[in-house]
Parts: C-alpha cells; sequence; structure tokens
C-alpha cells in the first residue's frame, strides 16, 4: 500500500482549543460540519495532546479556522510544544475570549466555532432499541489513538474573507524546509519528518513509529540524504 496517497486528500489546518483548569490549544486538520439540523460538527484529536484531555472533562472546545497568512510561528508555538509543559497563551496577544469563556484566535483567522459535545443523540421516530444505540457514544468515539468527538455549535463568527489554509499550503508555502548538515565523511543514517522536521537517528525506522513532536506516523519519515 502506498500511505503516500493519503497526502493527496485536502485537509484544512484549525487551532483547537479548550479550558480546563487552564488554557490550552493544539492544531489540529480534521473538523468536519456532519449535520445542519442541528448544527454539529466533528473533530478528531490525538489522546496524547493535552488539549484532548480537557475536552473529555469539559465537553467544551472552539475551533479556530487558520488562514493562509497563519505565520509559522503560530503553528510551531500551538503544535510543537505540549501544554503540560508551557503555557501557550503566555504573552500573547492575538487571543480573546468567546461567550464561553475559551479563547480564540483573533489574527490569522477567518473563523470561530464555539462548540458543545453531545452527551446524548437521538432521533425522531426511531425506536427506543435504536436510540439507546445512537446515546451510547455520548458524542465520544474511540478510535485508537485518537478520539472523535460529535459536538453541536453553540456561535459562529465569520472574521475575515481571507482564505483557509489547507495542509497542502502549509508544506509548500509555510513550513520551513528541513536544513540537514552532514559533513563529507558522515553516513546519513537516519529519517527526517517531512511534517515538523524532527529527526530519528538509527538505520531503520520502526513501521508503527509516532513522531513525537507533530504526532504523525512512518509515513510523514523520509531517509536523510
Amino acid at each position: 500500500m502506498d500511505t503516500n496517497a493519503l497526502f493527496h486528500m485536502e485537509y484544512g489546518l484549525y487551532l483547537l482549543l479548550a479550558k480546563g483548569e487552564q488554557d490550552n490549544a493544539c492544531i489540529i486538520n480534521t473538523v468536519m460540519q456532519v449535520t445542519a439540523n442541528p448544527l454539529q460538527i466533528c473533530i478528531a484529536v490525538n489522546k496524547s495532546n493535552y488539549t484532548h484531555d480537557i475536552i473529555a472533562e469539559t465537553k467544551q472546545f472552539n475551533v479556530s479556522v487558520l488562514t493562509q497568512s497563519t505565520p509559522f510561528s503560530v503553528f510551531s508555538a500551538f503544535g510543537f510544544i505540549s501544554g503540560r509543559k508551557k503555557n501557550k497563551f503566555e504573552n500573547r496577544t492575538d487571543i480573546a475570549r468567546a461567550a464561553n469563556g475559551i479563547y480564540y484566535l483573533t489574527e490569522h483567522s477567518n473563523a470561530c466555532f464555539t462548540a458543545e459535545v453531545i452527551e446524548s443523540s437521538t432521533s425522531a421516530g426511531s425506536s427506543q432499541n435504536e436510540n439507546k444505540l445512537l446515546s451510547s457514544s455520548c458524542g465520544m468515539i474511540d478510535l485508537s489513538t485518537h478520539t472523535l468527538f460529535i459536538a453541536r455549535l453553540t456561535d459562529a463568527v465569520s472574521l475575515s474573507e481571507e482564505p483557509s489554509v489547507t495542509y497542502n499550503y502549509y508544506q509548500k508555502h509555510i513550513k520551513p524546509k528541513p536544513e540537514t548538515k552532514l559533513s563529507q565523511n558522515d553516513s546519513p543514517k537516519g529519517y527526517i519528518c517531512e511534517v515538523c522536521g524532527y529527526v530519528y537517528e538509527g538505520e531503520n525506522l520502526p513501521d508503527d513509529y509516532i513522531c513525537p513532536i507533530c504526532k504523525h506516523g512512518a509515513e510523514a519519515f523520509r531517509p536523510l540524504s
């Protein structure tokens, strides 16, 4: 299987924000509207992210849609550092609180969504047994490494008309090109993550390896050259 084919799928890039005992946020690429009436969206979040744990507990989150003008510093600040180790909002001036008390991005974002994870889901006309099946997930679906949260929108605000940034645009125009410095006598033994530039040192990259920085799998790595 050529897993590189998956990179041809278009993904947006978003800032996912939450508030528990402290504020936190992370970069995600999976946000989708799933129903229009009621207005519901779903997000997929890596379980290793601190933001995931906050949402699982509070059942609330905001999504800021990032634009093509977003500098790499936003991605590095919110995507490459764990909120368990650092306050990601310290000294930031490009944020404000929405009505739900959670931050959203005021710059380099064209829209903000506030949402609540659904506690149950029932459908008019469904049988009692069907409703039990629908309500069993409570808006959280276990996807092994990730959790899929299904939530109802509580507010949506347009902030600008600037185009949203896609994963492809980020790769080509925003992310710095990784630089690998090797002397003439060096024999490259390692792999570099094409998403964040992290270098794995070793002759063989495990098939199930997960990048410790950006959480992408082995398919995102290429041999050093």
